[in-house]
């Protein structure tokens, strides 16, 4: 059963809850992927004009208990320091056969089930998600089923790929790597103009070039199915200037060393967070 199959032969209501960047981010990938706009309801106090739009498509804008139907599966993707309140509001939504999907960090499977009840699926996606090239790490607690993973599977893979893991407690991690990933990413970018700017590149090019070849690079590791470090080896010409280079950020401390302190910091603040 493919996710685009999956999706068009939902036949209960899709409730998200919270359509800000990421939310709307995947209602819109929902929505190309095939799943019926009859088939989902928003809500959101703050609802932008362009999921206002929606609306004539069929999608259901703050619907009550009442009017949202059997709700096949819940979509939380409100902020964490929100969700207490916002939890709360969601539950009368919520029944035995409810699938609860969170996209929050740090929020865990005991926590929903406290506060909204229903099966849970816990997810982590990065801000690629925005245009379709995200990746997202998702665990089911013991008593989802296979269909409500396969809904899970299709919901989330319409923006971008998606791995499972069967241990919650690799969810921090996750977070550190590929949800808080992006923000290093643009990081090189920023630093590797600056550093253009130091050597004499006019800011304008040097940002140019920085941003360019961040992106450029991360579609070719992305077409490609040689390792990292072979994609590396092959720019690396013995005794040029990139081995030059190289042999400064592989140093001692280096970026290895930097990029192993960072993780462990993002690690540890979302265990604090969890708590």
């Amino acid at each position: 059963m493919t996710s685009n199959n999956t999706l068009e032969n939902i036949t209960g209501t899709i409730l998200l809850a919270g359509a800000g960047k990421m939310g709307g981010a995947m209602l819109t990938g929902w929505l190309s992927g095939g799943l019926d706009p009859r088939r989902v309801a928003v809500i959101d106090p703050h609802i932008s004009a362009e999921i206002t739009a929606l609306a004539a498509k069929g999608i259901a804008l703050n619907p009550d208990v009442t009017t949202a139907g059997q709700v096949e599966t819940l979509v939380v993707a409100v902020k964490p320091q929100m969700f207490r309140e916002a939890g709360a509001k969601l539950k009368p939504f919520v029944s035995d056969k409810t699938a609860v999907v969170s996209i929050m960090a740090g929020t865990t499977i005991a926590s929903l089930e406290e506060v909204c009840g229903g099966a849970v699926v816990r997810a982590m996606p990065n801000t690629p998600a925005a245009i379709g090239r995200g990746i997202t790490v998702a665990v089911a607690a013991n008593n989802v089923s296979a269909q409500q993973r396969a809904v899970a599977d299709a919901l989330l893979r319409a923006t971008g790929s998606v791995e499972w893991v069967n241990d919650e407690s690799l969810m921090d991690a996750v977070t550190a790597v590929s949800g808080s990933g992006p923000a290093y990413v643009f990081l090189l970018a920023e630093e590797l103009a600056r550093a253009g700017v130091e050597a004499g590149l006019p800011e304008a090019l040097a940002t140019k070039l920085a941003r360019e070849t961040v992106a450029g690079s991360g579609e070719l590791l992305h077409q490609s199915e040689l390792a990292s470090g072979t994609l590396r080896q092959n720019v690396t010409s013995p005794g040029g200037t990139t081995a030059a280079a190289l042999g400064v950020l592989m140093g001692e401390p280096g970026l290895r060393d930097l990029m192993i302190r960072a993780i462990a910091a993002a690690t540890k603040r979302s265990k604090e967070l969890a708590k």
